[in-house]
């Protein structure tokens, strides 16, 4: 559960649910995020315990992350000047929360997840590595989009001001940790 809380999983999920209305919709958000980055594992995961291959992690899974922030960050302070200007935006489907949760999943921890679990001999324990880890990924991320959600359903909605700050703040951080780490991760 701990893993959800990595800087770069909380600015994307907060990114996510901040085009939410309802808690409800939030929570499927984080849980569908929890399922693509646990899929993410198990099927890499899987290649590894099958094929008793080595995991190499590389930098440039962390840079395409880092990408994936600059331009979820920059989608979302379009969606708001569109909201200011009383033009619905496409909000994005649960289907996006899965996709972004995918990538997530081989990049930073769970990179070293699947390396960890290169080096575990037993399969079974293996296997359980997966069920103890992917459970603890989609409860975390659940966490998270409760704790994400407050500001932004319907009953938070006491200034726009206040929404529109916390809307640009969150995509100012979304696009500047992403730059971060595609300057941290990519051999120049």
């Amino acid at each position: 559960m701990g893993h959800a809380f990595e800087p770069d999983h909380l600015l994307a999920v907060g990114n996510l649910i901040s085009r939410r209305d309802t808690l409800a919709q939030a929570l499927r958000d984080g849980i569908y995020w929890g399922l693509g980055h646990t899929t993410t594992l198990v099927v890499v995961g899987s290649i590894i315990l099958l094929g008793r291959v080595t995991f190499l992690t590389s930098g440039y899974f962390e840079a395409a992350v880092g990408l994936m922030l600059i331009v979820m960050g920059i989608s979302r302070l379009l969606d708001q000047r569109r909201e200011a200007a009383k033009v619905r935006p496409g909000v994005a489907p649960s289907r996006a929360a899965y996709a972004v949760g995918l990538l997530h999943g081989l990049a930073g921890s769970g990179a070293l997840v699947l390396l960890v679990m290169s080096e575990i001999r037993d399969p079974w324990l293996s296997v359980l590595y997966f069920m103890v880890f992917g459970i603890g990924s989609i409860l975390g991320m659940f966490i998270v989009a409760v704790l994400c959600s407050v500001p932004f359903t319907k009953r938070m909605k006491i200034s726009r001001i206040l929404k529109a700050s916390t809307v640009t703040l969150s995509s100012l951080l979304c696009i500047g940790y992403g730059g971060w780490m595609i300057y941290g991760n990519v051999r120049w």
